[in-house]
């Protein structure tokens, strides 16, 4: 454990931290599988809107620094690339 008070005080920010990204992360998969299973069911304006949410959450992620810019273009085009099968 830390001795100085500045290095104590940073293990509790950085746990507060971390636990803010794992939530944060975590719904953001979440929705993510709700799109592709949504998308697997044929279920077209569920999906949409599961759509718009990850595409949303992807870009705060990236403002957030929870994610790099071209891995949430990559994930983004992925979806809008599903979502373009399914309402063909």
């Amino acid at each position: 454990m830390a001795n100085i008070k500045s290095a104590k005080k940073r293990v509790v920010v950085n746990e507060l931290a971390r636990a803010r990204n794992n939530a944060f992360k975590s719904d953001l998969r979440s929705t993510m599988k709700g799109f592709y299973a949504k998308a697997e069911e044929q279920e077209v304006e569920k999906a949409q809107e599961l759509f718009v949410s990850a595409t949303k959450k992807l870009d705060k992620a990236v403002g957030k620094g929870l994610l790099q810019r071209n891995a949430a273009d990559r994930r983004k085009s992925r979806l809008q690339k599903r979502l373009n099968e399914i309402t063909a």
